[in-house]
């Protein structure tokens, strides 16, 4: 007769007849899997450093990108262009992580309501976005997006851009002390809507 009993130990059975054996072992496999995808990119050149002509954002696109994500335009509009034919052909080349290294926080990612900005700079004039901004309708009759008129009414806050670029130096973005010293004095008087329309006519600009 056969002996039908099991050893005891570290089996099979044992994993998927405890619960909390599994959840271990599933977080211990994403773990790992996580650390050799994602470690990696740290120390990969294309992912560290900017790629040619790509330059740190001016005081008054760097308050105009603070305003960008402070009215939340990320849950509609992402700025990541995927390498398929499809995309390529309606928004440019396909995104890369060079052109996203002063970016705290980057705006990659996959929802997209509204169409990809990665390569919006210049394709529009700065007219064109003023109105667009202010009544979105105006110029895309079927638009489902927001209007922002308040920001041709609100001016940049110049008070807090010295401190603001300060930090960021200190992650990694090589602003000088001049341009920090100066960066009150040219966004001062400029509203917001001037400043986003200037962070929106730098987006992708360096990579054609």
């Amino acid at each position: 007769m056969a002996n039908n009993d099991t050893k005891s130990g570290f089996s099979h059975e044992k994993i998927e007849t405890s619960n909390t054996l599994m959840v271990i072992l599933i977080l211990l496999v994403l773990v790992v899997g996580g650390l050799v995808e994602i470690v990696p990119l740290f120390f990969q050149k294309s992912t560290t450093e900017p790629i040619k002509g790509v330059q740190p954002y001016t005081a008054l696109q760097l308050a105009g990108r603070d305003i960008y994500v402070r009215e939340g335009c990320y849950n509609c509009h992402s700025q990541m262009i995927r390498p398929f034919r499809a995309e390529t052909l309606r928004y440019g080349h396909y995104s890369v992580a060079g052109e996203s290294v002063y970016d705290h926080p980057f705006q990659w990612g996959s929802k997209r309501t509204g169409p990809d900005l990665a390569r919006v700079g210049g394709k529009y004039s700065d007219d064109w976005h003023r109105t667009h901004l202010i009544n979105p309708r105006d110029v895309v009759p079927e638009s489902n997006m927001p209007a922002y008129p308040w920001l041709e009414k609100n001016l940049v806050d110049a008070e807090a851009m010295p401190a603001h670029m300060t930090a960021l130096r200190r992650v990694g973005v090589p602003y000088t002390d001049a341009q920090i010293a100066q960066s009150s004095a040219e966004v001062s008087g400029k509203t917001e809507l001037e400043a986003t329309i200037a962070y929106l006519q730098a987006l992708g600009l360096a990579l054609k």
